[in-house]
């Protein structure tokens, strides 16, 4: 009987969804046989838009999300009281899926960063005006937010940070630098991890703050990638002024709100299924590849393109049985990271492997359709390795908390923070 009930409020609510997207987007034409030369070829992780052309998605995307909050899907998972269905995961995956078929704009330029990992953390920790301001603001299009998270001089450790924050009255005074901050250029508030107490060890003297990203001393300046893109920026905070009402958690509590972000973030890094990538890392694609470039016949190629094609279809069973897991109620375990680990392997490997088939064509363009494309993805490859968590953070913690093996050595957790050794790092981030 129960489960006859679950099976009728999800067909339910997938009518539901599928009123909303019939009555404000088109299907999605049925996709065309593979044929070699025909239509994009362009294969590209991240973004080369010219500044108007991003701006334009941009306001795509923002009016696309408060089309969705606006009828009840901007945050399926959200309370109530800030605009959400209060429904489970399992509902936003299935409006996922079904939402694919329709063409719609991406909005992943307000999902993945704000949407995914800082408005669950300000739900979670956040004061209750920071919730009852930017919560509906965040999840209705109105506004995008960043992670000002990672700094020059700490690497992949995540506890070095270095920014300052010093009390002052009612507020506190914000000195330092970030760096890799996705979409800060757009973002009207940043999740910043700062150094409270430089006496406490490391994890225990952080303090997290929501920083207006217009605030006096808070400058944006865009890293250009190898790309062609700037998708990343770095951030300089110079004397910036930030209300004790704007923090969120305790203080010296930051790194319990650092693990909420991060928790999240795992889940928005490690699904191959969307995009130009996904469609030609395709198993015609690939063989078209070997066929026009003369490589057919290569056993050593081909066992290659065997090994690889089987790596995509493990890492894609790998996601379904997650999938499955959190529909059956269980929580995400540690085949997130596995997941994360095998995306970034996976398109490193595919696009070695296509720069090998195409040899000088990857880095000469020499018009043919289907070669000099894969350029973009071969150089963002290092990116893939360490964005979401470092290869070597994503092993640790398989190491770690699956296998129960023991912490890596001459990680000090004990000492104070300012007892460490550090690399120097000026304003200029150079070291």
């Amino acid at each position: 009987m129960q489960h006859d009930l679950e099976a009728g409020a999800t067909r339910d609510f997938l009518d539901e969804v599928r009123r909303f997207l019939d009555a404000h987007a088109d299907r999605r034409p049925e996709p065309a046989a593979f044929r070699w030369g025909d239509g994009d070829d362009r294969v590209a992780y991240f973004s080369a838009d010219p500044p108007d052309v991003e701006r334009a998605a941009v306001d795509r995307a923002r009016a696309w999300q408060r089309t969705r909050y606006e009828n009840g899907f901007g945050w399926i998972t959200g309370p109530a009281e800030y605009g959400g269905r209060g429904l489970t995961a399992v509902h936003d995956m299935l409006y996922d899926a079904v939402e694919a078929e329709y063409d719609v704009p991406d909005t992943g330029t307000l999902s993945v960063v704000g949407l995914g990992m800082v408005g669950p953390t300000i739900l979670a920790h956040g004061q209750q005006h920071l919730k009852d301001r930017w919560l509906p603001a965040m999840y209705r299009g109105d506004a995008i937010a960043c992670q000002l998270f990672s700094e020059p001089g700490a690497g992949s450790d995540l506890a070095g940070v270095r920014t300052s924050a010093v009390r002052d009255g009612p507020d506190w005074v914000l000195n330092g630098q970030k760096v890799w901050t996705s979409v800060a250029h757009l973002s009207r508030i940043g999740l910043a991890l700062t150094r409270t107490d430089p006496d406490a060890p490391k994890h225990r003297g952080i303090t997290a703050f929501l920083v207006p990203m217009d605030a006096p001393g808070v400058e944006v300046r865009p890293l250009r990638q190898m790309t062609g893109g700037a998708d990343f920026n770095e951030v300089f905070l110079t004397d910036v002024r930030v209300p004790d009402d704007h923090r969120l958690g305790e203080v010296d509590g930051g790194w319990t709100v650092a693990l909420t972000t991060l928790m999240n973030e795992r889940a928005t890094v490690g699904n191959e299924g969307v995009g130009a990538v996904s469609a030609a890392l395709a198993p015609d694609r690939l063989a078209a590849l070997m066929r026009v470039t003369g490589h057919q016949d290569d056993g050593a190629l081909r066992a290659r393109l065997a090994e690889l094609l089987v790596d995509l279809t493990a890492t894609a069973q790998l996601n379904a049985r997650a999938v499955r897991r959190l529909r059956a109620g269980v929580a995400p375990g540690p085949e997130m990271s596995v997941s994360k680990l095998m995306y970034a392997q996976n398109l490193t490997k595919a696009a070695h492997f296509v720069a090998d088939v195409l040899g000088q064509r990857v880095i000469a363009d020499t018009g043919e359709w289907g070669t000099f494309a894969w350029t973009e993805l071969l150089l963002a490859t290092p990116a893939l390795r360490i964005l979401g968590g470092t290869e070597e953070i994503m092993k640790n913690i398989l190491a770690e908390r699956v296998l129960g093996l023991p912490k890596e050595p001459g990680i000090d957790t004990r000492s104070p923070f300012r007892a460490l050794r550090h690399s120097v790092v000026d304003q200029g981030g150079r070291s």
